[in-house]
């Protein structure tokens, strides 16, 4: 199993799908509720949990990461990258306190920006104009679609 400790992202991927398919079996629906339900969609996101964690185990067994070719041990290399951890643990930090005074569009927005930003990204004007396209059709698609109350927060009264 040597280079292979990145299985443990789709253990963590698979177990975080197994607890959102047992919060869809224990949930209380009642039983005039119309398709597509509130199961749906959860159910729809642990099925995707559960592909991209086999797409991953699959992709880590036929490709193990290479020893660090500098090392005759065979000792396989590993780093953290602190700053984009903070980049993606400030964002969400910011869009869980800030969600209700900014609203979903904004507060959607910057974390977006954060996650971009914390992998790499160096084009922030782009990012935070897709961003804020991406959050705005989210928020349609929850009040409009669904008729689901976001935040709105900043934005409420426009």
């Amino acid at each position: 199993m040597a280079g292979r400790s990145g299985l443990v992202v789709p253990l963590v991927l698979a177990g975080i799908s197994t607890y959102l398919v047992y919060g869809i079996v224990t949930m209380s629906v009642p039983e005039d509720t119309e398709f597509p339900g509130p199961r749906f969609y959860p159910l729809l996101l642990a099925v995707a949990g559960y592909v991209l964690a086999l797409l991953l185990v699959l992709e880590i067994v036929r490709k193990p990461s290479p020893p660090d070719e500098s090392n005759s041990l065979g000792v396989y290399r590993f780093h953290s990258d602190w700053t984009a951890l903070a980049w993606l643990v400030g964002g969400f930090l910011v869009f869980s306190v800030g969600l209700e005074f900014l609203g979903w569009i904004i507060a959607a927005a910057l974390l977006f920006w954060c996650v971009a930003r914390g992998v790499g990204s160096r084009r922030p004007l782009f990012d935070i104009s897709l961003a804020l396209v991406v959050s705005s059709l989210i928020y349609l698609a929850f009040a409009v679609g669904l008729g689901l109350n976001l935040p709105s927060g900043l934005l409420g009264g426009l």
